[in-house]
């Protein structure tokens, strides 16, 4: 096999096309070409514009609401397969649905499992992603999945801040797990927010569980979405007297109302990914880029080595 085989091809889908750009910048590869041909009815069609044939491809896309991120996905790695492509790589930073790990409740899907299911069906013979809401997604999967930590790109940006009296907080129960593991990296102590929910995205009570008097708080969390579970940890903490309160999130979802809240929180800062692009600008909102990351992985991946130096935790 020729060196020019060994190449691997990389695309992007339409919703990350600028974290996929730099991706391939990292990477030291042009980003390949895709064109998209789009009826009245918002029906679309992906079509790569160069030969896959035998060729490794990584197909860039975070699965974000709407359905037709998650259909691009799915379109161009069924293309990817038809074209003959050696092997095919759903490279997701954001897995999205992953809130449905679960049946909580009578009569609901389980819509992380269904779209492992189609992802699969799709031709992806290996699945990238970061950061998944949680961790028992991968086994999801009958094909390999690298389930990187955003932790490797966080933990740098956490040391420069060089904050005394450092505490490490989850906004919640479910991410203890999380908040231990950059405690223990970083020698701090570790608080949890305990909440109640009304219903998903309304928190009806919370209490927390530490002190925080006198401390620099750093709240971790995979996502945010509307903001008010961050924002109302925030001024909870500021009240039990916190000396600043930042958040580092992963995926910034930001719907709704989210960027007014942070903007008007107690928040020094929110420190998130470009998995998912913003919305807009705001000066609380700091953006780290996991282009470095994945374009690492994804290197070693084509060239078959170990991939275990990127996890911190």
């Amino acid at each position: 096999m020729s060196e020019n085989q060994l190449t691997p091809k990389l695309f992007g889908c339409s919703q990350s096309m600028v974290l996929a750009e730099k991706i391939a910048k990292e990477y030291g590869v042009p980003l390949g070409k895709v064109k998209t041909t789009h009826f009245s009815d918002g029906e679309f069609q992906p079509a790569f514009e160069e030969s896959v044939r035998g060729r490794r491809v990584f197909i860039i896309g975070s699965t974000f609401p709407t359905a037709d991120n998650l259909m691009e996905m799915l379109l161009m790695l069924d293309a990817a397969k038809r074209a003959s492509a050696r092997h095919i790589t759903a490279v997701m930073p954001y897995f999205g649905w992953a809130r449905q790990d679960r049946k909580d409740q009578p009569r609901v899907a389980i819509g992380a499992k269904l779209v492992a299911n189609i992802i699969q069906a799709a031709g992806a013979t290996r699945i990238m992603t970061m950061d998944l809401h949680a961790d028992q997604i991968q086994g999801f999967f009958e094909k390999p999945v690298d389930h990187l930590f955003a932790s490797t790109i966080f933990m740098s940006y956490i040391n420069d801040l060089k904050l005394d009296n450092l505490t490490i907080a989850s906004p919640d129960m479910g991410g203890s797990k999380r908040a231990y593991a950059y405690s223990k990296y970083l020698m701090s102590d570790v608080v949890i927010c305990y909440k109640q929910r009304k219903k998903a995205n309304v928190i009806g009570h919370m209490e927390l569980i530490g002190d925080v008097k006198g401390k620099n708080v750093i709240l971790v969390d995979d996502m945010i979405d509307t903001g008010g579970t961050l924002t109302r940890a925030a001024d909870l903490m500021m009240e039990r007297g916190a000396l600043s309160v930042r958040a580092i999130c992963t995926h910034p979802i930001l719907s709704g109302d989210a960027y007014e809240k942070i903007q008007n929180s107690k928040l020094t800062e929110l420190i998130v990914s470009d998995t998912i692009p913003l919305k807009k600008q705001i000066s609380k909102i700091k953006v780290v880029t996991c282009a470095p990351l994945f374009a690492d992985v994804m290197n070693k991946v084509q060239h078959n080595t170990s991939i275990s130096d990127q996890f911190l935790m």
